[in-house]
């Protein structure tokens, strides 16, 4: 795992226990090209408000953390 994976990963660490509170989680995928991809979880997959939630906490917070992240979407589903 390289460093800035390393260092997404503890952010959203940081951020997890908020959306657990409420029933969700978000998990890591991949990140490429400034681009950091999650999937959500629990309450939060499927949500009408994850993109919402992502863009207002989770690309924030990254952005701010994370030097190189410049985006957070959600990971196409394999479903």
């Amino acid at each position: 795992m390289e460093n800035i994976e390393i260092e997404i990963n503890k952010t959203l660490d940081k951020i997890r226990h908020f959306l657990q509170k409420d029933g969700g989680d978000i998990k890591f995928v991949s990140f490429a090209d400034g681009i950091v991809y999650v999937e959500m979880h629990g309450a939060c997959a499927g949500c009408s408000f994850a993109s919402d939630d992502i863009k207002e906490l989770v690309e924030v917070i990254l952005t701010e953390e994370v030097p190189g992240v410049k985006e957070v979407k959600l990971a196409e589903s394999n479903f």
